[in-house]
């Protein structure tokens, strides 16, 4: 066993961990091996008891039962077409608006996101049947992809998303009140993407012109009642989910599992439903939730080390060293955020940097559900920018060849994107009712 300072543990554990993601192994991988490593030359080979104790405390977490069923209902979701309907229905409503269907993309991605919180399954979506549609009626590449982009990651906000459970299983936070204060951020964050097409194809309408009006020969009411017919499934299954807890008739692991059998009723009364899509989804919930646990797990066990070396103290005693005070330090940590969003998957920094940042809400004096959501505003950059940006990994692995997508074009198109994200942080920052008002107002 070796004796050193928390200064020189946190230096070594970060670069050991730095190292590890540069090796291009699955995050699980160098977090766990950072963590045995560093803790077995500090205590020796007790820190198998310290890892065991960790791993079974967190995977005994019953909020953690949430995290299977929403998944199991935005795969189950992504096979029952409801996208498919409601983008029809908004392509008929919008399509005759410069840029209307990149709102309409926006709308959807909204949507899916309120059903899904799943956004590899919601880009993907959107980059096979949004995308060719605007590209083939002449809209600008950017605009396009970065309305799919943008649109699809509105599930990392957007309630019942995954990460709203993680992050409140990890800081010990309502996770039912934090997807409440997520839904006002998240429809302003679909709106401001909205009014910024609509913007921008007003002053490039080269950009995003209008479907002719040869294309759009159903009635004002026959496009409203297509509309209507679409919306009605989502919204059952939201009502169901979010209306169970709002109401305090199930705390959100309770209304995960109402969810996930509502999308079964839903993909049946569509006649999609069939033992092999039964079989798919089960499948892929297995394993996305494997990956999730696995994660979660090893960062969990690695934070124990860090914490208990006596690392936590010494980034406190930076985040709080800031010249500006409470405000100065959580703008440094909304920094550090953005830039591990760079180079690290949002899990990884949920496992990792969540354990270590929340105590430091109650020093600063901010709200924790404020502080939480407003994190997780900050992971929709993470999603869209270079070089980990999943968002546009998605996209490019979908998209067809021919459509001559680049990206350079996806990259263009997410700036502006990125850029009304720091908007709406800085305005929720000036007004933190945005986040709070409606958490204040569940029945308990």
């Amino acid at each position: 066993m070796i004796n050193a300072s928390p200064e020189f543990i946190t230096f070594a554990m970060l670069g050991l961990l730095l190292v590890g993601l540069m090796s291009g192994y699955p995050l699980a991988i160098p977090v766990g091996f950072a963590g045995l490593l560093v803790g077995l030359l500090l205590y020796g080979t007790d820190v198998v008891g310290l890892f065991y104790t960790r791993i079974a405390t967190l995977l005994l977490s019953y909020t953690l039962l949430a995290v299977p069923c929403f998944v199991f209902m935005g795969f189950i979701l992504s096979r029952s077409g409801i996208a498919d309907r409601i983008y029809e229905a908004l392509y008929d409503m919008l399509g005759g608006i410069r840029g209307g269907l990149a709102v309409a993309t926006v709308l959807i991605g909204t949507v899916l996101a309120a059903c899904m919180g799943i956004v590899g399954a919601s880009i993907t979506l959107l980059t096979i049947f949004a995308l060719p549609s605007m590209l083939k009626r002449g809209y600008s590449k950017s605009l396009a992809t970065g309305s799919v982009c943008a649109g699809g990651t509105l599930g990392v906000l957007i309630p019942p998303s995954i990460l709203l459970v993680i992050y409140g299983t990890m800081a010990s936070v309502s996770v039912g009140k934090l997807f409440f204060g997520a839904v006002i951020p998240g429809l302003l964050l679909s709106l401001s993407y909205s009014i910024y097409v609509l913007i921008r194809s007003y002053l490039r309408p080269n950009d995003a012109p209008a479907v002719p009006a040869s294309e759009r020969t159903a009635s004002l009411t026959l496009r409203l009642n297509k509309l209507a017919k679409a919306l009605v499934p989502p919204g059952i299954l939201i009502f169901s989910v979010l209306g169970s807890i709002f109401f305090g008739i199930a705390p959100p692991t309770e209304a995960s599992a109402i969810g996930a059998f509502v999308s079964i009723l839903l993909i049946a009364a569509y006649r999609k439903f069939s033992f092999k899509v039964l079989q798919e989804a089960t499948l892929e919930t297995f394993r996305v939730t494997g990956m999730i646990l696995l994660t979660a797990v090893m960062a969990y066990a690695f934070t124990g080390i860090f914490l208990g070396a006596g690392c936590g103290k010494v980034v406190e005693s930076f985040v709080l060293s800031s010249p500006l005070g409470p405000w100065g330090s959580f703008f440094l940590i909304m920094f550090i955020i953005f830039l591990l969003g760079f180079v690290i998957d949002i899990l990884g920094i949920i496992f990792i940097m969540v354990p270590i940042v929340a105590p430091l809400v109650t020093t600063l004096g901010f709200d924790p559900i404020w502080f939480a959501l407003m994190i997780n505003i900050n992971f929709q950059m993470a999603y869209m920018t270079p070089p980990f940006a999943v968002a546009i990994f998605y996209l490019r692995g979908v998209v067809a060849p021919e459509l001559g997508v680049t990206m350079g074009d996806t990259i263009r198109g997410v700036v502006p994107f990125v850029v009304i994200i720091m908007l709406v942080i800085v305005l929720c920052a000036v007004f933190p009712d945005i986040i709070l008002w409606l958490p204040g107002r569940m029945i308990q």
